[in-house]
């Protein structure tokens, strides 16, 4: 397996690279043109999603890894992780969001058809924004609150078992749970941490079909981004959206439902013999 470097070390030994160089065209150790002008742009490796299958085994899993703690402690912080994950998957957070996600921040709501949901504020790098997410989200925040020793509104969601803010997220954890469920490497090898949730939860929502638009609003990102980390999503899925309206494709006529054309034709007759019984000469 390759070894994985980041963006950051590589453009860091780059610019060590060029001050290098720079001194010794100075010292005309090496000709003028030589000279290192700028760094060369690199292409991010994407980030690993997990899979519809991946994500359920972590499901599975993580539940019998909070069985299997051998202290009160370890119970606590792996029920917070499970949780958080789950959250993360839900929401397309980023670390920093649910870093600073307060108890005040999360609001029940209903959209227009009535359902319930959850409104998350959520502020990040200088920027805030409003997510919308499952009634199911609010049911894992609520199994964290229980279990918290801090509750209050303007207290931090995610913190240690003492109540105050967690500083990592539980990265350790995070990787150990990986561990334990066989996924801690995707699919190019490189180690998944927990900004790959951010991409799972956006994969499953164009896997599903939501406008690409609406998904970009939701992420707090743009669509450019959207389309350029996700456009490996698979569309012989969604086939029927790609070609609608192309020439020679067709969506499938519903079945006629056998029986209202019963229920119709008898309501036809009805009025037929009706109008037969005022019509009689009497």
């Amino acid at each position: 397996m390759v070894p994985y470097i980041s963006d950051s070390t590589i453009r860091f030994e780059m610019s060590i690279y060029g001050a290098v160089m720079n001194y010794a065209i100075k010292k005309r150790y090496v000709p003028a043109s030589q000279r290192f002008d700028e760094r060369p742009k690199l292409k991010s490796m994407r980030r690993d999603e997990f899979t519809l299958e991946e994500y359920r085994k972590l499901h599975t899993v993580g539940r019998k890894w909070i069985a299997e703690a051998d202290k009160p402690s370890s119970v606590w912080y792996r029920t917070i992780t499970y949780n958080m994950i789950l959250i993360a998957c839900n929401t397309g957070m980023r670390p920093a969001e649910m870093k600073n996600l307060r108890w005040r921040d999360i609001m029940p709501a209903k959209d227009r058809e009535g359902r319930e949901i959850v409104v998350l504020f959520v502020q990040g790098k200088g920027k805030s924004r409003k997510l919308v997410a499952p009634m199911s989200v609010g049911d894992y925040l609520q199994r964290i609150r229980v279990i918290s020793r801090a509750t209050e509104p303007n207290d931090r969601v995610f913190t240690n078992v003492t109540g105050k803010p967690t500083k990592t997220l539980y990265s350790s954890l995070i990787a150990d749970l990986l561990n334990e469920a066989n996924l801690r490497e995707g699919a190019q090898g490189v180690p998944r941490s927990t900004y790959c949730f951010r991409h799972t939860y956006a994969t499953l929502r164009l896997q599903e079909g939501v406008d690409v638009y609406f998904l970009a609003e939701q992420m707090g990102t743009s669509v450019h981004m959207i389309e350029q980390h996700y456009g490996h999503v698979n569309t012989i899925k969604h086939a029927d959206r790609v070609l609608q309206g192309m020439a020679g494709w067709e969506l499938p006529r519903p079945e006629p439902d056998d029986t209202k054309a019963k229920a119709s034709k008898a309501a036809a007759t009805r009025d037929q013999s009706k109008r037969g019984q005022r019509n009689k000469p009497r």
